[in-house]
């Protein structure tokens, strides 16, 4: 009886048993770091140059290059320096590009020109130097396309320039060559076909110095001059140059020389607003010579086509009348005599005749000696 309890008992524990399922161990839980997102990194520099070299900062990228025509060369010795955006307080404005005497032979110059670094916009500016150095590989037009510049070169004291490609009037100036090769297509008739104006960043230009350009900056450089300082200030104080006023395309896009804003020759940009003349400030006259307040220069000397009445085309140096529109000038100098001036002696004081009587005393007639006598009556 025991036996059969005890048999009950093990199959009753085996159906039991057998009905039972055992679930697995869980596997170790392991930590999983949530997806990071990462954004894409900002755009970098082409290239940077020194912190020393910025000359302003902007938070956006300058306008377009506008398109213009380059003025003739007004005489020989003058080197091209192309217009650019510069920025102040109410935003970009257009500095005219203007024909400029370097401060001395054989000097010749690098624009300034607009690079990304950092997060913003900051301008190097040009400068002059006995090569060519690094502009951004911007293409300004007129000889200079990025890298270098084939505009002309000095030959020895004088100027060559290629009149394949900057404007060259030979009656004025006579020492030119033509030079082919240099033109591309990415100059079509003296206007810059890729118009962008700055280098690095989003849409910039993608250039980095050549070993020229390297070695070039290493080389002294001379600042700007008063004259092309006072240019820049001009153009800051014309409100028709900033481009939130001429949608990029700036009235005043050249001059033929540093201030002459209202010369005959200064050109507007393609697409540019009606012009208003510019204000003149002292240190220039109407038409950009520098005015030193002394007496106008003889005539004889302007460019060809501008008769020297307009006052305008006074070689460097000299200076012009302060009015929108000067005085004639006579071509010839005052007359000086070879000898001193003839003093004269001092006349005689005559003295005057006393006065007469208000009334004179008759006169006594005379009477002859016998008359009245008695015996010589007839």
């Amino acid at each position: 009886m025991n036996a059969r309890k005890l048999v009950c008992l093990l199959m009753s524990a085996a159906t039991l048993l057998g009905g039972c399922v055992v679930a697995p161990a869980p596997p170790p839980r392991v930590y999983a770091p949530p997806p990071t997102y990462y954004a894409p990194p900002p755009p970098q520099p082409a290239y940077a140059e020194p912190a020393a070299a910025v000359e302003m900062q902007a938070p956006q990228p300058p306008p377009p290059l506008p398109e213009y025509v380059q003025p003739p060369v007004p005489e020989d010795g003058y080197l091209w320096t192309p217009g650019y955006w510069a920025y102040a307080t109410g935003g970009y404005y257009w500095v005219p590009g203007t024909w400029v005497a370097p401060p001395r032979v054989g000097l010749l110059w690098t624009p300034g020109y607009w690079g990304y670094a950092g997060g913003f916009y900051a301008f190097h500016a040009g400068y002059w130097g006995p090569s060519v150095g690094f502009y951004g590989g911007v293409n300004y037009g007129f000889g200079y396309a990025g890298v270098g510049f084939v505009g002309g070169h000095w030959a020895g004291n004088s100027f060559a320039y290629n009149s394949a490609v900057v404007n060259v009037n030979q009656t004025v100036v006579r020492n030119t060559y033509v030079n082919n090769t240099v033109v591309n297509n990415t100059t079509v008739n003296n206007t810059t076909v890729n118009r962008v104006s700055y280098n690095g960043g989003a849409g910039g230009v993608a250039a980095t110095p050549t070993p020229q350009e390297r070695a070039a900056m290493q080389e002294p450089r001379v600042p700007p001059t008063v004259m092309q300082r006072q240019h820049v200030q001009q153009a800051i104080s014309n409100p028709q140059l900033a481009a939130r006023t001429n949608g990029g395309h700036p009235p005043i896009a050249a001059t033929p020389r540093l201030g002459a804003f209202n010369a005959p020759d200064a050109v507007s940009a393609r697409g540019a607003p009606p012009r208003i003349p510019a204000a003149t400030t002292p240190a220039y006259g109407a038409h950009g010579s520098p005015n030193t307040g002394t007496a106008a220069p003889a005539a004889g000397h302007p460019p060809a086509g501008y008769p020297a009445a307009t006052g305008y085309g006074h070689p460097s140096g000299t200076p012009a009348a302060t009015t929108a529109h000067p005085p004639v000038t006579t071509a010839h100098p005052p007359v000086t005599l070879a000898h001193p001036p003839v003093t004269l002696a001092p006349a005689p004081v005559v003295k005057p005749p006393p006065p007469k009587p208000a009334h004179p005393e008759q006169p006594v007639e005379k009477r002859h000696e016998n008359q009245g006598k008695e015996g010589n009556k007839p």
